[in-house]
């Protein structure tokens, strides 16, 4: 492939609804866990988890601030106190 020719299309594959979120690290890596839980009591089921490092997850932390108060700029603040809003 030559540099100025478009790599092909990489599947999105299909989205996953996440209201559920776990942070783990160590000296080397961050993991993200996404999942799912409901009002209605009973245990999260998890369904992806992503494994980066620091600097990455650093980068990721600066997008979705930066993304989050765009958002607030268009839309109006976010209710954390709603669902979801629970640590």
């Amino acid at each position: 492939m030559t540099s100025d020719e478009v790599p092909p299309a990489r599947d999105q594959g299909t989205g996953q609804y996440a209201n559920y979120f776990e942070v783990g690290y160590s000296a080397y890596e961050v993991l993200l866990t996404f999942g799912q839980r409901y009002s209605t009591g009973g245990a999260h089921r998890s369904h992806t988890m992503i494994v980066t490092t620091p600097s990455y997850a650093k980068t990721l932390l600066e997008m979705l601030d930066r993304s989050i108060r765009e958002f607030e700029a268009q839309y109006g603040p976010i209710d954390t106190a709603g669902p979801g809003g629970v640590w």
